[in-house]
């Protein structure tokens, strides 16, 4: 029988420290410098941009969705009786939102109605404001069910 090598001593013995080590380190919890240090959270200025800003956007996602998830060729091609149904309808330190709702007019001829909303702050990883909008009757993945009841205040 052949006698350990001491560099497989050395192996056990630094193996054996950093589990030892990881197993005695517990998690303490945070002091409150710690707690308070740069966590003001979120500052909104309440300004989200009316509500016929967000139609191009609508027009845009609407088409690629049709056309990529749902191979149709439906397009909005127009916008009326489009209005403000809410602002910030919640409490004051919630995302600011403006819903609206309106008319679109779809390349099959038929006019649907269209409710949307407007967030501060919910572009692309909270860049700019973003846009939520749900076709009344085309919401096929049932995202804003039913008949886009979940995409008004």
């Amino acid at each position: 029988m052949r006698a350990p090598s001491p560099k497989s001593f050395r192996f056990a013995a630094v193996l054996g420290l950093m589990f030892g080590a990881l197993s005695l380190g517990q998690a303490k919890a945070a002091n409150p410098l710690e707690l308070n240090f740069w966590l003001s959270g979120p500052r909104y200025d309440g300004r989200v941009a009316e509500c016929d800003k967000a139609l191009p956007t609508i027009s845009t996602q609407f088409w690629e969705k049709e056309s990529s998830f749902w191979n149709s060729p439906l397009q909005i091609t127009g916008f009326s009786n489009v209005h403000e149904t809410a602002v910030r309808p919640w409490a004051s330190d919630n995302i600011p939102r403006r819903y609206c709702t309106g008319e679109a007019m779809l390349t099959d001829g038929k006019m649907r109605r269209v409710h949307f909303s407007i967030i501060e702050d919910g572009g692309f990883a909270g860049y700019g404001q973003g846009v939520e909008w749900c076709v009344v009757g085309l919401d096929r993945n049932w995202a804003y069910n039913p008949s886009c009841r979940a995409a008004k205040p």
